[in-house]
Formats: C-alpha cells, sequence, structure tokens
C-alpha cells in the first residue's frame, strides 16, 4: 500500500519567513518543528512553528513534486497559496492534531 504525503509551509511568530516542507506523518513532523527536535536546522534558527498551510497528496512523489514547485516560486505565491486556505495566517496544528 502507497503511503500518502503532504506538503506544508511554517512561519515564524511575525509571519517574516516562510519554510515549505513536505511529510508523511504531518502532526510528528510539526511537532518537531514546535519542539525544536533538530535545533540546528532552518527552522529552529528561524523559530518557525506555526502551520498555516497544508496540502495532502495520494502519494509521497506527488507530494515531494509539489513541495519543489512551491520552493521554486516566489514569495508573493507562496503568500496567495497560504491565504487561499488561511487567510488569517492562524496556526492550523490543532487542527491536524486529533
Amino acid at each position: 500500500m502507497e503511503r500518502g504525503g503532504l506538503v506544508y509551509i511554517l512561519t515564524n511568530k511575525s509571519n517574516a519567513v516562510l519554510y515549505t516542507g513536505v511529510t508523511s506523518d504531518i502532526a510528528y513532523r510539526i511537532w518537531q518543528h514546535k519542539n525544536h527536535v533538530y535545533p540546528n536546522s532552518f527552522t529552529s534558527k528561524y523559530n518557525c512553528k506555526k502551520l498555516v498551510y497544508y496540502c495532502f497528496y495520494s502519494t509521497i512523489e506527488e507530494a515531494i513534486d509539489a513541495e519543489k514547485r512551491i520552493k521554486a516560486g516566489s514569495r508573493l505565491a507562496k503568500i496567495k497559496l497560504i491565504e487561499s486556505l488561511n487567510p488569517q495566517w492562524k496556526d492550523l496544528y490543532d487542527e491536524i492534531n486529533i
């Protein structure tokens, strides 16, 4: 059985920094970011722990392709993507952590 994947975007408290990632376990991966499991990582350095966007794909390969497209896009394109799902830029972690 193939496992799906998710693309997600994190930001910091002031929404100044955007980080795009991919995972097959969104709740656990965001928990890792929020708890600075990898203290030398980009997200730890810039305190990116607010989940503002995520999108599920049926395969991890599709998610990886989407992540590459998002990362290659402009900051404005990422902002538009976030605001299409989450116009208030609220933390969506509680929504997915059930």
